[in-house]
């Protein structure tokens, strides 16, 4: 009889699992918005998203009993032109249902002038719609509203850490004046500054080629940390050609400064894009990053 509950047991997780669905940000109606154009239609294939004009989270849950009340949004990079949706979205929110973290995966607006009215702000609504959704259907899904965190990678970090940095600035409507600020960080080989060491797509795509200096250094995030910006985690690889890794260490410079609970682990090698396992060590950042949860009582 044993034998027959185990397969069973399986395949009803297995069910359970594909009845997660992708839940609209704005039913109701995407703010800072314009019609899109005829040729401006989502693509999703390849497992790489783009030209998004209705932004999404996935829920993905921890199995039954394991779920620790903990809760992440998971912010996949690309450029702000694309989002690397496995990569860097569904394969870590599944390894944080191992620890018992429910993970959402944002599909969020990449910065058009196209079908926004204000690009600069596109991707920020969108992140800081899903923490206030989780925050405020927080009892439905099992989470403890004052455990949510956010996760980014590439520019999906520079969306993470201007998530964490700009939360004062509420981007969207908030009846309930509810949170927007994350409770901690996790930054993947993240842009971070839009000056002289930036990942030049990424900031022109968000601010425009001939942004003033006022906005480049808005989005400059190390110039934006305070000592109200939440405990954050960085890695980063020392060989990467796309992102220099002095991004991470400007803002863990900056973490230090303002006393922020902060660790950052360097690898000498990994290049960028490397998601989930840096195959050039045996090492596991995903290790750590559970370990500075556990720690900082995530």
């Amino acid at each position: 009889m044993k034998k027959l509950l185990l397969p069973l047991a399986l395949l009803l997780s297995t069910i359970a699992f594909a009845q997660e669905k992708e839940i609209k940000l704005y039913p109701n109606g995407v703010p800072n918005s314009k019609p899109a154009p005829a040729d401006y239609v989502e693509d999703d294939s390849n497992n790489h998203a783009k030209l998004v004009t209705d932004p999404t989270i996935t829920p993905y849950f921890p199995e039954k009993g394991k779920a620790t009340g903990t809760a992440i949004v998971v912010c996949p990079g690309g450029g702000y032109s694309g989002l690397s949706m496995l990569n860097e979205g569904t394969s870590i929110a599944k390894k944080f249902n191992e620890i018992g973290v429910t993970a959402f995966v944002l599909k969020y607006r990449l910065p058009s002038d196209k079908i926004m009215q204000d690009k600069t702000i596109g991707p920020l609504q969108d992140a800081q719609r899903a923490i206030q959704m989780i925050r405020e259907r927080a009892t439905e899904w099992g989470i403890n509203p004052a455990r949510v965190g956010i996760i980014g990678f590439s520019a999906g970090g520079h969306l993470a850490s201007t998530t964490e940095t700009h939360f004062d600035k509420v981007a969207i409507d908030n009846p309930k004046n509810t949170s927007v600020r994350p409770d901690f960080a996790v930054l993947m080989y993240p842009v971070i500054t839009f000056g002289e060491l930036a990942h030049r797509g990424s900031q022109v795509n968000l601010t425009g080629k001939d942004a003033p200096q006022n906005l480049i250094d808005l989005y400059s995030n190390e110039k934006q940390v305070t000592a109200n910006t939440p405990p954050t985690f960085l890695v980063h690889a020392e060989d990467d050609k796309t992102v220099p890794v002095e991004n991470s260490l400007m803002f863990y410079q900056a973490l230090l400064k303002n006393k922020v609970k902060a660790e950052m682990h360097l690898y000498q090698a990994g290049g960028h894009g490397f998601g989930l396992n840096n195959k050039t060590t045996p090492d596991q950042w995903f290790d750590r990053c559970a370990n500075f949860l556990k720690q900082n009582g995530f």
